[in-house]
């Protein structure tokens, strides 16, 4: 009986240390300023997501800088790794980087346990268009990093579309409520 008694106190113990660690993850993110990187392929999937989330992140004062105005032309991602970059972007005032991409095209993908070391994440091909005409809804990955560390991670998914703008108005409009909400 002693042995029952100790395995629920045990169990009842570790129960309540992971949801006081839940606690701590549900705390604002504390968001001051951003580069923004849109991982996509299609350059101009890529533009109207970084011009997309900059200028929403800007009318909540957050300070926001788009990866392609780091980034040289046909440059890599990778540059974003770069040292030399990272302080001049701190010297900025930038020293949050939030990596955009699409997961995929249904109601029922996951989020991982864990977000990916940034150098993972940035090397990571991201092939999925923003618009995909058979998709019901889009699934994005959004990844803060603090000095290159992983501070934040959570899936955002659009609901039914009909095109690239109207996943763009959706995407905004659920970010604007993270904002409000959990990010700022």
């Amino acid at each position: 009986m002693t042995n029952m008694k100790n395995l629920f106190l045990a169990t009842l113990s570790v129960l309540f240390l992971s949801l006081s660690a839940g606690a701590q993850e549900a705390e604002p993110l504390n968001l001051k300023n951003v580069l923004i990187v849109g991982q996509q392929d299609d350059l101009s999937d890529r533009y109207t997501l970084e011009v997309g989330l900059l200028q929403l992140f800007t009318d909540y004062n957050v300070k926001s800088k788009a990866s392609l105005n780091v980034i040289k032309q046909r440059g890599t991602d990778e540059i974003l790794l770069n040292d030399s970059i990272h302080q001049q972007l701190k010297s900025e005032g930038i020293d949050t980087y939030l990596l955009v991409s699409i997961r995929g095209y249904n109601k029922r993908f996951k989020p991982s346990e864990n977000a990916n070391p940034i150098v993972e994440e940035i090397n990571a091909g991201h092939l999925y268009p923003l618009y995909r005409e058979s998709a019901s809804t889009v699934t994005f990955s959004f990844t803060f990093y603090r000095d290159m560390q992983p501070v934040h991670y959570e899936l955002i998914k659009t609901g039914t579309i009909g095109s690239k703008d109207a996943v763009m108005k959706k995407l905004l409009k659920k970010v604007a409520k993270r904002l409000e909400k959990e990010w700022l």
